[in-house]
């Protein structure tokens, strides 16, 4: 049931954090770090021509990497999920 609902919330959740075409930066990393100690979990989507490995990224800003679909991914933060 708890799987239920957090599924549920992450349908409703937005992106925050939008990748273009310059691809994982540092400011974006840092933008999803800080993102992630205001927010529990947050969506970020990326362009079609752009490259992203969503565990590296996740790895790189400090977070859990809760599932991937198409070019969006939810990242959690650590010890939250």
């Amino acid at each position: 049931m708890n799987n239920d609902i957090f599924r549920d919330s992450i349908q409703d959740l937005r992106p925050t954090v939008w990748i273009g075409k310059q691809g994982c930066t540092e400011t974006i990393v840092e933008e999803i770090a800080q993102q992630l100690e205001k927010k529990k979990v947050i969506k970020v989507k990326w362009l079609h021509n752009t490259e992203v490995d969503p565990e590296d990224l996740a790895k790189k800003a400090g977070a859990e990497l809760a599932g991937v679909r198409g070019r969006t991914m939810i990242l959690v933060k650590k010890g939250k999920k």
